[in-house]
């Protein structure tokens, strides 16, 4: 079965932020990587999940 391809909107749904966050990424080329269909943007599902990998904080230092 194809890959069906996320929207900005589907973004938006996912990680609770405004519209203008996820273009935002896009024009800062800190979000997840997409690709542009004429005027449409969308995401790979398995790059959004790279991305969301990325993401995680690290968890370092010493316990008290």
């Amino acid at each position: 079965m194809p890959t069906k391809y996320l929207t900005p909107l589907d973004l938006v749904e996912r990680y609770g932020v405004p519209l203008k966050t996820v273009y935002d990424w896009n024009h800062r080329g800190i979000g997840p990587r997409f690709m542009k269909l004429g005027r449409h943007v969308r995401y790979n599902p398995d790059d959004v999940e790279a991305w969301e990998r990325t993401r995680y904080a690290e968890t370092g230092g010493t316990a008290a």
